[in-house]
């Protein structure tokens, strides 16, 4: 066997991460020679990490908290969802240049759009949580021309500042946007929840009424477990019609880090069943 071409995730912490089994999956699927392996860098060495990387060779490296901040600054050339995140989960060596891509977004409504069959178009969708999450989703969300996107968050101001972030990147979509702190979703119903915030690792109650949930909505959290959730509890008891974790954006988001990386695009079901399996 040749030698394989190197392929990296980076991250603090990192065992947990389950990148290298999903992109063996796809080499193996693919028929494309890759390596791929975790890398735990240490708080202030993440450029350093990268640039020894790409020096030895390496052609690809997959970024995870808390460093996506820190491929942002790094990178040579930034797609337009990287500058509207401000924070990269894909570096590309090219040229002997780093090029940056965030598909998180991409992912995630891939996830939505095909493997939940759940249209977004004309949608009324709410996010709960302003952080980086939200922030990665947003732009590939609007481009899915739903009919209103409301974002809040326990401190308003940073709902309010994710929001203007991306009214100028809307001209031209017919969509409603709305911000405010989470006591501003008053009897109002939604046709998706999107928990962007970290209640379901802290354990936290999910901070709103099931008023929130309209007929035949889609309550999805961003993180994902063996495990339910509390935001799964909640919506659950809410009987949202259909509830998703985020193992399928995890996985739909690799794909397209690897289409970027070897120009084959993968097939994800299997993939999905394979990890959910363990």
């Amino acid at each position: 066997m040749g030698e394989r071409d190197q392929y990296v995730v980076i991250g603090n912490p990192i065992e947990h991460s389950k990148s290298p089994q999903i992109h063996y999956m796809f080499g193996e699927q693919t028929g494309e020679p890759i390596e791929y392996k975790k890398i735990l860098c240490p708080l202030g060495g993440f450029t350093r990490a990268v640039t020894d990387f790409f020096a030895e060779g390496g052609l690809g490296a997959n970024v995870t908290v808390p460093f996506k901040l820190d491929a942002y600054d790094l990178a040579t050339a930034r797609s337009t969802r990287v500058e509207h995140a401000r924070a990269a989960n894909t570096l590309v060596n090219k040229d002997g240049l780093i090029h940056a891509e965030n598909t998180d977004g991409l992912g995630f409504v891939t996830d939505i759009v095909r493997n939940l069959e759940f249209p977004i178009v004309d949608k009324s969708i709410l996010i709960v949580g302003a952080g980086g999450a939200a922030r990665g989703i947003l732009l590939p969300l609007v481009e899915e021309r739903p009919k209103r996107i409301m974002v809040v968050n326990r401190t308003p101001d940073k709902a309010r500042e994710l929001i203007k972030s991306i009214e100028a990147d809307t001209k031209g979509f017919p969509i409603v946007l709305l911000s405010g702190g989470l006591q501003d979703v008053v009897e109002d119903e939604f046709d998706m929840i999107v928990n962007a915030t970290s209640s379901s690792l802290s354990g936290d109650a999910f901070p709103l009424s099931s008023n929130v949930l309209g007929p035949n909505a889609l309550a999805y959290d961003m993180m994902y477990g063996k495990d339910d959730t509390s935001f799964s509890r909640w919506a659950s008891v809410a009987k949202a019609y259909q509830i998703s974790d985020g193992l399928g954006m995890l996985v739909e988001q690799a794909a397209e880090s690897f289409f970027l990386w070897r120009g084959k695009r993968p097939e994800t079901r299997a993939v999905m069943e394979a990890l959910r399996a363990t």
